[in-house]
């Protein structure tokens, strides 16, 4: 494969914390079968190797690529006629679910992120309706759809093993509790799920051996959270880890009723719970962490776990703001994650760093709110480090992947851009989907000058729409039926679950 050259006016090579990073000016990335072999000046690098391609006119300012750490789905819940709820509401709401083609909907969301400067992807999958076959073929279509595109992902498989419609009560439990003309179509609901844990390690061995060899796909385990799994789901998987060394993603302390379900199942927090299994490790990233308590930092600082905020999707499913200031002040690795759909409901890994960035601000004067170069880093090496590729991406070094992305400088700067203005500051407060001239990935400029390269965007998305214009299959109205008809049940039982007091890391405002 000949050698490229990837120019840049300016171009961000090493993002490391609150105020470092490694800029270059007038540089170029020299890379070759995938993987980079030098970062310097580009003259000196085009002279050295005079018949490299070029990409980047000099002018733009080359990125690492962007990291998604935590992702689900392509069209979004609210397409998909599932409205802003609380997250434990909207679980139950979203069992109106649609039939929609894997393949093409991995490729919907994927558009939108590689067209924001997004080149891995921590994909995250539930083991959904039907057997272990019915699996693999959807888990099959998602990793062509990814290979198709050209994204790199870390593909994450979990299950719920219990308490699957809310919380507190077992399956037959809450089917029982229900009145006599639902429970039939609560218990058709149930039944669909066919792997459970005595078959879903083996789902997962299959997934590693199908997909080992493919260069850009990872695999990793992500059970869902400590409330749909039963203490042999937790032994089973930390003891798995520990035999296999693979990297888990749950999601944990999502809400303030899962802090509360930790308390009123184990006695404390959901941490301490997992402590007691062997759970925690620096194998372990946790996604969302909003209602982690200062004990549980202390605890997961010191087995080294990462947290992945998902900002957006916290703000609309009003399950709170996580602690970023104090888990950068635990030294704790930090990613961002983009989850089901960013606040305007779409995948746009700018808005998302933007969304951090100020979310975390807090009252006063004093240091510690989140940075730049913080937020540069949690999008960059802050997510690779909870993928299985690891260092191989996040930075622009020699050894690493080529992957970048080139945004615009011009359409940063214009019609005005005061000199003093630190150029990360710019591209993180300014830069839109819009700016991104290039993105590559393992080497290959898979979107240039708003196409695609290596697939049609306008005939995926016509068929996406021409499939879901189809009027609603009978089993998928019989998921809308019995979504309406368990929502005020879990309604019901949620008011005035949460009954402790808790106090927050910050104030924001002041009733006196």
């Amino acid at each position: 494969m000949p050698k490229t050259l990837t120019r840049g006016r300016y171009v961000f090579t090493r993002p490391e914390g609150r105020h470092d990073w490694t800029m270059l000016e007038d540089a170029a990335v020299l890379h070759s079968n995938g993987v980079i072999e030098a970062v310097g000046d580009f003259a000196a690098l085009r002279d050295q190797n005079p018949t490299a391609e070029i990409v980047g006119d000099g002018t733009q300012v080359v990125l690492p690529g962007f990291v998604n750490a935590h992702h689900h789905v392509g069209l979004t819940p609210l397409q998909l006629g599932v409205p802003d709820l609380p997250l434990e509401l909207w679980s139950n709401a979203r069992v109106k679910f649609r039939n929609v083609d894997p393949y093409l909907d991995t490729l919907y969301s994927a558009f939108e992120l590689i067209g924001s400067g997004v080149t891995t992807v921590q994909h995250l999958r539930g083991a959904q309706f039907g057997g272990v076959a019915d699996v693999l073929k959807a888990s099959d279509a998602v990793v062509q759809a990814y290979e198709d595109v050209g994204l790199r992902v870390s593909m994450g498989m979990g299950l719920r093993d219990q308490n699957r419609m809310h919380h507190q009560m077992a399956d037959d439990d809450f089917v029982a509790s229900l009145p006599e003309e639902i429970r039939p179509g609560a218990r058709r609901h149930l039944d669909r799920f066919g792997v459970g844990l005595d078959n879903f390690f083996d789902l997962y061995t299959e997934m590693e051996r199908r997909y080992a060899g493919k260069p850009l796909v990872r695999m990793q385990l992500a059970p869902l959270n400590l409330h749909w799994m039963t203490d042999r789901s937790i032994e089973m998987h930390a003891d798995f880890q520990k035999r296999t060394g693979a990297l888990i993603h749950l999601h944990l302390d999502e809400t303030q009723h899962q802090k509360e379900y930790a308390r009123r199942r184990g006695g404390g927090s959901a941490v301490e719970y997992l402590d007691r299994f062997g759970f925690l490790s620096d194998k372990l990233t946790l996604g969302h962490g909003v209602w982690l308590n200062e004990s549980d930092l202390e605890t997961l600082s010191a087995k080294g776990v990462h947290v992945c905020t998902n900002c957006s999707s916290n703000f609309r499913l009003r399950s709170g703001i996580a602690p970023l200031n104090a888990f950068e002040c635990k030294q704790m690795n930090v990613a961002i994650g983009i989850d089901e759909a960013g606040i305007n409901d779409d995948r746009d890994m700018f808005q998302e760093m933007r969304m951090v960035l100020n979310a975390h601000r807090v009252p006063g004067v004093e240091d510690g709110v989140p940075t730049v170069g913080q937020v540069l880093r949690m999008a960059t090496v802050g997510g690779a480090l909870t993928t299985p590729f690891g260092l191989q991406i996040g930075k622009l070094v020699p050894g690493a992947f080529a992957d970048m992305t080139l945004v615009n400088w011009k359409a940063i700067a214009r019609p005005y851009l005061d000199q003093d203005t630190p150029v990360l500051s710019a591209v993180l407060h300014r830069a839109k989907p819009q700016a991104v001239d290039a993105v590559i990935i393992n080497g290959r400029v898979v979107y240039e000058d708003g196409r695609f390269t290596l697939i049609d965007r306008d005939a995926i998305l016509a068929r996406l729409e021409e499939q879901m214009s189809r009027p609603l299959t009978e089993f998928e109205q019989d998921l809308r039926q019995t979504s309406a008809a368990i929502l005020p049940h879990v309604k019901a039982f949620y008011k005035g679950y949460v009954t402790t007091e808790h106090v927050p890391y910050y104030k924001y405002n002041s009733k006196k």
